[in-house]
């Protein structure tokens, strides 16, 4: 995939990456295709995390962004930006600001197809992709196979470090950016704690969890509905979907499920893995099925095997999570409760009601999902990884 076009001879400004070093990386391969490239820090790590000779510091308060950035894209006569995520506050600023003045934005995020693949939208990703939605684009595509992707050597060790070393520097040296605002808590404490709990969680809930993936396959198979959380202070919740937080969708969920469901069904709730040592929806979710009578058909888990979760479920229920599309992967009916870039007619049970969902579920039409997912690798996915190996994107 390579929609960014000639390199050769254009300004291209990098605002704020993941963490680590993936757009430091990214500069270089810009440069080698003949671009000039500058890089905006907001906070030490940024700085950190970038090349020394074209790296430049907002120190200012939020409200002069506007007319820093502007100002910026006017001197340098910027001809393409690349930022990672739409939805934060510097960022949404800079992409309005590029939009009005014709200069092209890429946006990077976590891969929508996975494990070995990164997203490359123009324009947005996730809730603001201009993907097409129209079920008659993808009927009318030929249907073909995919090239499989290369192993991008993506570890949860090179998360970890990058995570650690970025709040680390940005925290100790807070006081040169002291304007700076983060998207999550910025305490480097605060992360370093979660991130034991994660661990020690992972560990407990791994051990408490794994006879359900026997039952799933067995006693239990079609007889429940799946439901993957999603981060609780994931942008996908904030910016595109109708609620507020994680309560208030779990409160959504199982209150239609009680109305509407068959009594002999149950209903499987799995933490999110970012929100492992971080938030714990378990008592919530008892004493609302209380309340609703249902307790004896919820289960609440951490750690079990998805893809014998999804084969083995009678649907799933999210809101826009990348789960979704690994749902209709195993050929699972799924509704999908926000924007997400996979809710389309035929593939999803988009027009289903959430109450109609538990009697009436449509599995995905293989092969419109196959035309869809085969378009939706080749305009938007590269084969590659922001703590692992760069992949294509040395070939741009």
């Amino acid at each position: 995939m390579n929609n960014i076009g000639d390199l050769n001879n254009q300004n291209i400004l990098l605002l704020q990456g993941p963490m680590g070093s993936f757009f430091k990386r990214l500069d270089r391969v810009f440069r080698k295709k003949g671009a000039k490239t500058y890089k905006i820090a907001f906070n030490a790590a940024d700085w950190f995390f970038s090349n020394r000779d074209n790296v430049i510091s907002y120190k200012g308060t939020p409200k002069l962004w506007q007319n820093f950035i502007t100002d910026f894209l006017h001197e340098h006569k910027i001809d393409k930006i690349f930022i990672f995520g739409d939805c934060r506050f510097y960022q949404k600023i800079a992409v309005k600001t590029a939009d009005s003045l014709g200069i092209e934005v890429f946006v990077f995020e976590e891969g929508y197809v996975r494990p070995n693949y990164i997203t490359l939208e123009k324009y947005g990703v996730n809730g603001n992709s201009k993907l097409p939605q129209a079920i008659s684009f993808y009927e009318q595509l030929p249907q073909h196979e995919a090239k499989q992707p290369s192993d991008m050597k993506n570890s949860f060790f090179s998360v970890a470090v990058s995570a650690i070393i970025y709040y680390l520097i940005a925290n100790t040296f807070k006081f040169l950016y002291p304007h700076y605002i983060h998207h999550r808590d910025f305490s480097v404490f605060k992360e370093a704690f979660y991130g034991v709990k994660n661990f020690i969680r992972k560990i407990i809930y791994t051990l408490k969890d794994s006879p359900y993936n026997r039952l799933f396959k067995n006693q239990l198979s079609k007889k429940y509905f799946f439901v993957p959380l999603q981060a609780n202070d994931d942008a996908q919740i904030k910016k595109h979907s109708s609620f507020k937080n994680m309560r208030e969708f779990i409160e959504v969920v199982l209150t239609s499920f009680a109305r509407c469901s068959d009594k002999e069904c149950f209903i499987v709730f799995k933490h999110h893995p970012l929100d492992r040592g971080k938030v714990n929806y378990t008592s919530f979710i008892n004493a609302l099925s209380k309340n609703l009578g249902i307790e004896k058909r919820v289960i609440t888990l951490y750690e079990i095997n998805i893809p014998n979760t999804l084969k083995n479920a009678r649907g799933t229920v999210t809101i826009n999570s990348t789960v979704g599309l690994s749902s209709l992967y195993h050929g699972t009916p799924t509704i999908s409760l926000g924007k997400a870039v996979y809710n389309i007619k035929g593939i999803t049970c988009k027009g289903t009601t959430l109450d109609e969902f538990w009697e009436n579920q449509t599995a995905p039409n293989k092969a419109l999902f196959k035309k869809f997912t085969n378009f939706l690798i080749q305009n938007s996915q590269i084969n590659g990884s922001f703590y692992g190996r760069m992949g294509d994107l040395e070939k741009l």
